[in-house]
């Protein structure tokens, strides 16, 4: 019978084979692998004022066994009209293996009204012990609670 439908409309009976492939169980399981390749999170939770400038609440969830010793981001400060602020380098380690940690850092002379999104260019540097780390970048997703936002 499949012979026959290619015949008729081989093209249409492409895709339908190809979508009746593709099962709630293999959503399912390209969602879960989707998930694990993100070992780590990281979520800007709340920006607050600190004198003339912000204080940045970074809630990092390791659900690794490797523990990083460093994680440094390059990250570029967006105004709220979209506008380039400047550029910051933060370190969010050290990070142990399978714990959530809150990391802060302090933006002097960056008011948070001015702040509109917060974009990780890149990682400057990642090492789990003193062993360099690649594709650090690829191993976490991103999140933000407040009006910024965290983007990579």
């Amino acid at each position: 019978m499949v012979g026959s439908l290619r015949r008729l409309y081989p093209a249409s009976t492409a895709a339908l084979l190809a979508l009746t492939s593709f099962s709630p169980a293999t959503a399912l399981a390209a969602q879960t692998q989707a998930q694990s390749a993100h070992d780590i999170s990281v979520e800007l939770n709340k920006l607050e004022p600190l004198g003339k400038g912000c204080r940045a609440y970074v809630v990092v969830d390791n659900a690794t066994d490797a523990a990083y010793s460093v994680l440094k981001l390059d990250i570029v400060l967006f105004r709220p009209d979209g506008v380039i602020d400047r550029r910051i380098a933060i370190d969010l380690g050290p990070l142990p293996a399978n714990k959530k940690d809150v990391k802060t850092f302090d933006l002097e002379a960056t008011p948070c009204s001015q702040i509109g999104s917060m974009f990780v260019n890149d990682v400057l540097e990642c090492k789990s012990g003193e062993q360099d780390v690649s594709d650090c970048l690829d191993r976490f997703a991103v999140s933000s609670r407040g009006p910024a936002t965290l983007s990579k």
